[in-house]
C-alpha cells in the first residue's frame, strides 16, 4: 500500500468517530502539514466520505463509520480466507485474477471500490465506508449450465438474512436486485470462468447500501434504498457483513445439492413485483405485463393478455410499469 493510501487510511481511523479533530492534529498524526492534510481530506471527499469543515473546530465526518474488523469477521464466519481490503478496484475482479489459488469460500470484503461494477458493465457507486461491498469465489464441478438461476438463489438468501436482521420488507427483485419500498437497496453480480465440460468457477458479488449519504444521489440513475431506512435498530457492518457471508455460504452448499428448487416456495413471499404491472427492457423493446413469479429454470413469468411466458436471458431488464 502506497504511503498516501495509509495517510488517508490513518485519518479516516481518526475521523470515523464523527466527531470534530483539527487539522494541526491530524498533521501532527501524520507529521505532515496542514496543507497537506487538505490535499488528503479531498482525496476523502473523493471516495465519497462527507467531510466537512468548520473554522476553528476542524474536520468532521457528517456521520461515525464502522470500520471493517478483518480479525474480527475471520473469527465469525467460518469461510477458509477472507481478506478486508480498505481500498480495491473491485472485490469481484481481485478473486477473478486469483480463482486458480482461491479456497472455495474464500471473501474478499473492500471500504471502497475505485471500479466498483454492476450487471452489464454498468458502475457501481462505492463510497468508502458506507455500504458493503463482498465478493466469495465458488466452484460448480457441475459446470456452467448448473450455475442458471444462481443469482435468484443469492438474492433470497440475501433477503431472508436481512429479515433475520430486523429488515422485514426487504424484497428481491429479478434476477439479481434487492428491493425496499419500490427502491434498490441491494445488487448481485455473478461471474464465471469455465467451459462446457468443466467446472465452473465463479465470484459471487454484492454491493448493499447501508448509510449511503443523499450528496451522491446525482451519481445514481435510478431510485435507491439504504439499510438504515428499512432496519431499525441496525446492526453493526461487521455483524451485517458476517451474516451475509455465513448465509451466502449455506445458500450455495443447499444450491449444490437441490438446484432452484431450494427457493420456488420462498420466491413468491419475497418478490417485490409479484401479480404487479412490470415492463422489461429487451434492448430497444419493451414488454408490458402482469409479473406471476419465476419457473423451474429461473424464468420470469409474465401473463399478457392472459397467455403466462417466460423470460429469460442477460440483456433483459424488469422494471415497475406506472
Amino acid at each position: 500500500m502506497s504511503s498516501a493510501h495509509t495517510a488517508r487510511l490513518t485519518l479516516i481511523d481518526r475521523l470515523s468517530d464523527g466527531e470534530f479533530h483539527s487539522g494541526e492534529m491530524l498533521g501532527e498524526v501524520l507529521g505532515v502539514s496542514r496543507a497537506a492534510v487538505s490535499k488528503h481530506i479531498k482525496v476523502l471527499q473523493s471516495w465519497g466520505l462527507d467531510i466537512y469543515r468548520v473554522q476553528g473546530k476542524g474536520y468532521c465526518l457528517s456521520q461515525p463509520i464502522e470500520l471493517l474488523d478483518e480479525t474480527r469477521l475471520t473469527k465469525q464466519t467460518s469461510v477458509p480466507s477472507l481478506s478486508v481490503i480498505p481500498v480495491i478496484d473491485s472485490t469481484n475482479q481481485h478473486l477473478m485474477d486469483r480463482v486458480g489459488e482461491l479456497a472455495v469460500g474464500s471473501v474478499c470484503l473492500a471500504e471502497y471500490q475505485q471500479q466498483g461494477r454492476g450487471r452489464r458493465g454498468r458502475a457501481w457507486q462505492s463510497p468508502f465506508g458506507s455500504n458493503l461491498y463482498l465478493s466469495m469465489y465458488w466452484r460448480l464441478d457441475a459446470g456452467p449450465a448448473a450455475a442458471m438461476g444462481l443469482s435468484l438463489v443469492v438474492g433470497v438468501a440475501m433477503t431472508k438474512a436481512l429479515h433475520e436482521l430486523g429488515a422485514p420488507d426487504v424484497k428481491v427483485k429479478w434476477p439479481n436486485d434487492l428491493y425496499f419500498q419500490d427502491k434498490k437497496l441491494a445488487g448481485i453480480l455473478v461471474e464465471m470462468m469455465g467451459q462446457t465440460g468443466d467446472a465452473a468457477h465463479l465470484v459471487i458479488g454484492m454491493g448493499l447500501n447501508i448509510g449511503m449519504g443523499a450528496h451522491l444521489n446525482q451519481s445514481i440513475d435510478q431510485p435507491w434504498a439504504r439499510l438504515a431506512e428499512a432496519c431499525q435498530p441496525m446492526p453493526s457492518r461487521n455483524t451485517l457483513a458476517a451474516t451475509l457471508i455465513e448465509r451466502l455460504k449455506e445458500a450455495l452448499i443447499d444450491y449444490e445439492r437441490h438446484g432452484l428448487s431450494s427457493i420456488m416456495a420462498d420466491w413468491p413471499l419475497l418478490d417485490n413485483f409479484i401479480d404487479r404491472p412490470v415492463k422489461l427492457l429487451m434492448g430497444e423493446r419493451q414488454v408490458r405485463g402482469i409479473e406471476r413469479g419465476i419457473d423451474e429454470h429461473g424464468a420470469l413469468l409474465l401473463e399478457i393478455d392472459g397467455d403466462i411466458t417466460p423470460y429469460l436471458g442477460g440483456e433483459i431488464s424488469l422494471r415497475r410499469d406506472d
